[in-house]
């Protein structure tokens, strides 16, 4: 009688961790960590405004620690949470920026004449 092989398979993932969905490629949430830490310093370095900008990068670490640990539903909450954030401090530096240098233009020219 000669032995029979058996192969056997250990999963090393959570079940489900593995399979990809029908549709192809995973979709990880995203985090927005280098917007995040760009509008604080340019917050902090220009105009002051970092402090507004500080929560979108707190949120934006959370949804990188989310990730890194598997609750992608905590990750895509605190990304899309850091995404408004960013967008709000960017238009308010972009704003503030506008009138810094409305503000510069109107003294040239007003030392010129």
């Amino acid at each position: 009688m000669k032995p029979r092989q058996v192969e056997v398979s250990i999963p090393l993932q959570p079940p489900g961790a593995g399979a990809t969905p029908a549709g192809g490629r995973v979709e990880h949430p995203r985090d927005y960590v280098l917007w995040s830490l760009f509008n604080v310093l340019l917050g902090f370095g220009l105009t002051f405004f970092g402090c507004f900008c500080f929560p979108a990068l707190i949120y934006s670490i959370k949804a990188r620690d989310c990730k890194v640990l598997g609750d992608m539903e905590g990750a895509r909450q605190h990304g899309t949470r850091a995404k408004v954030l960013n967008i709000i401090c960017s238009v308010l530096l972009i704003l503030t920026l506008l009138v810094i240098a409305t503000f510069i233009i109107i003294a040239i020219v007003l030392t010129v004449t």
